[in-house]
């Protein structure tokens, strides 16, 4: 894979990893850190979230082939964002769910999601996946920029988020891979 030079001149690698890696589990843990900051931490101990939380949780076989994708970017050989791509939990097949986009703070505004969304796309297409569906929130601006200007169109909530008033969601229909 020929790596991609950012306005910076620096290399951004987008390639899959294993979910359970501990790049992986790190990338995950640093994204979970910023939305308790951004949204603060939920509390679980109703037995109906928690229950709904283990069922919307992201499972490592999910995010591997011939189901999804989990990819870390690389910006200079040092670990800078990820997400991922699973089957829409509920949804006919053929509806895939972007999952875990992080960009590391020191990597922002650099390109590196824009890569991974991009790369993400081509995965999901080539996984056989016709749309794809992504919640993020209100409380993210950079996240809501970054879908509406890669193409992405905004639909009501669904899932989890269904009535959540600061979830924001968003969907594209993927164009089949020639």
């Amino acid at each position: 894979m020929t790596p991609h030079r950012t306005s910076r001149h620096q290399a951004l690698v987008v390639r899959p990893e294993p979910f359970d890696a501990e790049v992986s589990r790190a990338l995950v843990a640093e994204l979970m850190a910023d939305l308790d900051v951004r949204y603060g931490a939920d509390d679980v101990s109703d037995a109906h979230t928690a229950e709904m939380m283990a069922l919307w949780a992201v499972r490592p076989e999910q995010v591997r082939p011939p189901l999804g994708v989990f990819l870390v970017a690389w910006l200079d050989g040092e670990p800078a964002g990820c997400g991922a791509i699973r089957p829409l939990l509920g949804s006919p097949p053929g509806v895939g769910e972007v999952k875990r986009m992080y960009t590391a703070p020191a990597a922002r505004r650099r390109g590196v999601s824009r890569a991974i969304l991009a790369r993400l796309e081509r995965e999901a297409a080539l996984l056989g996946y016709r749309r794809l569906q992504l919640e993020t929130g209100l409380r993210q601006p950079e996240a809501i920029a970054l879908y509406d200007a890669s193409g992405w169109y905004r639909i009501p909530t669904f899932g989890q988020y269904e009535g959540e008033e600061l979830s924001v969601c968003f969907a594209k229909d993927l164009l089949r891979p020639t």
